[in-house]
């Protein structure tokens, strides 16, 4: 099929008239800005459409109808999104549709059988007509229509087709698999409830947009589905209300949760296998005025583990971070928010530390990284199977390295503390804004100071901050205002300051990815004795930027002039020094 398409392709370019033209034809493009722009051409090259897009002479839909009218394909202004049928698109995955900006948009009867009508952003992609073609078992008509459009009416057309699938949820749902083991939401068949097939479809559709969290909101009149990907939520779904009790019954019993038990919040544990991964999902359910609120944290069970590197800490951080973790015994932090990178930032160090001479292990909840040679233990507090239950075990099985998901209690502080006095290395999470606060949080719970004094090496805190996509971020000169929120005069020598755009790429956000910004505050003397004497985290703060830390706000105007993240996301993600 490629090879015949491009043949009559090229057939009909050297019979079609030039595009110079046709544009002057159809656009409001005039005889001098085409023959500039021809001017431009044979001086410095480059496609005449570039250039006329790139001088703002015509817009760049105006060159795709031209370029349609040349090799002879139908392009389309209005692709009528509403009057697709949505099971033309069943066979054809959403984030395939986006990434290749194709939409299948009906059929035509002929005398060998039926033909599929396709709308492409790019005609000239032979590869993906053949995909459709084994995906449909349709020959294939091209249409032409914009990008923008396209991406519009996917999203139009995806979510008809999962209103279709809502309105076939009865009030009551069949349960069909065995909750032992993971569940394979693949394994979904035409025979099964709709109810399981819609939650399949939002659980596969998160997991393949890189969503950490999914939230099911109901409200008086409809429930919301939203999706956090790179810690910002946005609305996928909004349906009516009738369906919302049997999608929160049918997710109750895949975390294996009391279905009648509606008056009060409930925890629990989903394990589903999607295209052969392993994902765990922590499941909680809180009640509202207008039903049960739904929140699954998505957690990707996977071997492979960032190193310091990759995360985004810098090199001066690095280290200093290894020469904390490998001291031979002491208890170092990490603190910030939930869902912002510490587990892996204590998993990145234990890869560091990781060796046959060494005895390492760890009680988390969940177990997010597989690390082959760390010895992993999972807690369960359905069964008092606590960190602080665990650490006491530990302590009897010698290690080097004890690794604590997360000190929540004065119990398990103190023993975590106690460990790190008597030879061990203790590594663990906590939650609080800044470096200086984990100090006095430990305080709150009733920690001595001097015991803190003692054993605590380092403070590590950090937030995940959303990276500017590369592909359409665009320079920005800060204004006065800005420059002010980022508390300097004027930019470096060489530095660029990017503002996010949106594009294909990007799911129109603008940015793609996260990385960490972080504080570090090492203990020395000075810190140790404030600590001692009960000082707040104002005076502690005060004395590690004395000594040289820098601020999580400072470490992301770096990044800001490195043109990894953008002033909003800075603003957005952090508070300016007071």
């Amino acid at each position: 099929m490629s090879a015949e398409m491009g043949t009559q392709t090229s057939i009909r370019l050297q019979s079609a008239p030039r595009l110079g033209e046709i544009l002057l034809q159809h656009t409001s493009l005039t005889q001098a800005q085409l023959d500039e722009a021809l001017a431009i051409q044979a001086k410095e090259g480059g496609l005449l459409g570039d250039i006329l897009i790139k001088r703002q002479m015509i817009l760049p839909h105006e060159i795709m109808r031209a370029l349609c009218i040349q090799i002879g394909l139908k392009f389309i202004e209005d692709l009528k999104p509403n009057e697709i049928d949505p099971k033309l698109v069943a066979k054809i995955p959403i984030n395939y549709a986006k990434s290749k900006e194709i939409l299948p948009l009906g059929t035509l009867a002929g005398p060998k059988g039926e033909t599929l009508q396709v709308a492409v952003s790019d005609p000239f992609n032979d590869t993906v007509m053949d995909d459709l073609q084994v995906l449909t078992g349709m020959p294939v008509q091209i249409l032409v229509s914009t990008s923008m459009r396209i991406q519009d009416a996917i999203n139009r057309v995806y979510e008809r087709s999962s209103a279709n699938l809502v309105d076939n949820i009865a009030g009551e749902f069949e349960e069909t698999y065995d909750l032992e083991g993971p569940i394979d939401i693949l394994e979904a068949t035409e025979d099964d409830a709709p109810v399981i097939k819609f939650v399949n479809s939002i659980l596969f559709r998160a997991v393949k947009e890189k969503a950490s969290d999914i939230h099911i909101e109901p409200y008086e009149k409809e429930f919301v589905v939203r999706f956090r990907v790179d810690g910002v939520l946005y609305d996928v779904i909004r349906q009516p209300k009738r369906a919302h009790a049997a999608i929160s019954s049918r997710i109750k019993v895949m975390g294996q949760l009391d279905i009648a038990e509606k008056r009060l919040p409930q925890d629990g544990r989903i394990k589903v296998k999607i295209a052969g991964k392993d994902i765990d999902i922590r499941l909680s359910t809180v009640p509202t005025n207008y039903g049960e609120r739904v929140v699954m944290r998505i957690l990707e069970q996977s071997s492979t583990v960032l190193e310091l590197e990759q995360l985004g800490f810098s090199e001066r951080s690095r280290n200093l971070i290894e020469k904390l973790i490998f001291r031979k015994y002491g208890i170092i932090l990490v603190t910030g928010p939930t869902g912002h990178g510490k587990s892996t930032t204590l998993s990145a160090c234990l890869v560091k530390l990781n060796s046959p001479e060494r005895n390492i292990m760890t009680v988390e909840d969940p177990i997010e990284y597989q690390i082959p040679g760390v010895n992993q233990v999972q807690a369960n507090p359905k069964i008092d199977f606590t960190f602080a239950r665990a650490l006491r075990a530990f302590l009897r099985q010698n290690p080097d390295v004890i690794m604590v998901g997360e000190i929540r209690d004065k119990e398990t502080a103190e023993i975590a503390i106690n460990a790190s006095l008597t030879g061990h290395m203790v590594l663990s999470t906590l939650h609080t804004n800044d470096a200086p606060g984990a100090v006095t949080r430990l305080a709150d719970m009733g920690v001595e100071p001097f015991l803190v004094a003692s054993s605590l090496l380092g403070v590590i805190a950090q937030r995940l901050i959303r990276r500017v996509c590369t592909k359409c971020r665009q320079p920005h000169v800060p204004s006065e205002f800005e420059m002010t929120e980022l508390g300097i005069r004027s930019l470096p020598p060489g530095a660029t300051v990017f503002k996010a755009m949106g594009c294909a790429s990007c799911s129109q956000s603008g940015y793609s990815g996260r990385t960490v910004i972080h504080e570090l505050m090492p203990l020395d003397d000075k810190i140790r004795s404030l600590i001692v004497r009960r000082e707040d985290a104002g005076a502690i703060k005060k004395a590690a930027v004395a000594a040289g830390m820098i601020t999580l706000r400072e470490d992301g105007i770096q990044k800001v002039i490195n043109g990894i993240t953008t002033i909003d996301e800075l603003m957005r993600a952090t508070h300016a020094e007071v």
